[in-house]
């Protein structure tokens, strides 16, 4: 079945080389090497088969060791398979998968581009085995890193236009309404945005001002993690 794109997705197709050549800039090897450093830590040990929902040009899934990427833009998914993820074209609301799939799900940067979170967390929570890993990577609206992404895209950035940030807490009740119970988070990014930023620790939590954090969630009935 043939997603419907919404304009954040027509946007990713439309400039998915511009997308990904930006990981290659000295900003952004930075940065990616910062959101990396709080992600792995939180799926090490996760049991296969593991999916990124919003996979992209498949950046972080082939870094992380991830097995399936799905997204409901076609030209990102051919970057993504040239890095040797498994590919499907579809949408988070309705993920093409059976019941209790997955031993994790990452959702890294995803939440703030759909239509509906709330469907995206429910179907994540169908799609995960019982004691599965949800892991929400997220750039918070309650850091200066959000509210300056926020600002460009009031200003017609042709990516974040199409985001909705939100704040830590938000994140935290979107989880307890879809049944998620948190687990373990790690925090990057104190430093102020800029065009030259710099490797930072991590530290372990949510951690408020952090300009990335990254939150590990699992279903509420859900046996030991």
């Amino acid at each position: 079945m043939r997603a419907r794109a919404n304009p954040a997705a027509q946007a990713f197709e439309d400039l998915a080389d511009r997308y990904d050549a930006w990981y290659d800039t000295e900003s952004g090897r930075v940065l990616f090497d910062l959101e990396l450093g709080v992600l792995r830590p939180l799926l090490a040990g996760t049991a296969g088969p593991r999916l990124e929902a919003g996979v992209g040009s498949g950046r972080f899934a082939a870094a992380l060791g991830l097995d399936v990427g799905l997204d409901p833009a076609e030209a990102p998914l051919r970057l993504a398979k040239a890095r040797g993820v498994r590919v499907l074209r579809g949408v988070g609301s309705q993920l093409p998968f059976r019941d209790n799939t997955f031993g994790a799900v990452a959702l890294i940067v995803t939440l703030c581009f759909v239509e509906n979170p709330a469907g995206v967390l429910a179907e994540v929570g169908r799609v995960l085995r019982p004691g599965g890993r949800l892991v929400i990577g997220l750039v918070p609206l309650d850091s200066a890193w959000g509210r300056s992404y926020e600002e460009k895209g009031r200003s017609g950035h042709p990516f974040y236009r199409h985001a909705r940030f939100q704040t830590l807490a938000e994140h935290r009740r979107m989880l307890a309404t879809a049944g998620f119970r948190l687990v373990e988070a790690r925090s990057t990014l104190f430093q102020a945005p800029s065009e030259e930023p710099v490797v930072e620790p991590v530290q372990s939590g949510a951690v408020a001002g952090a300009g990335f954090v990254a939150l590990a969630a699992r279903r509420g009935d859900a046996g030991a993690d």
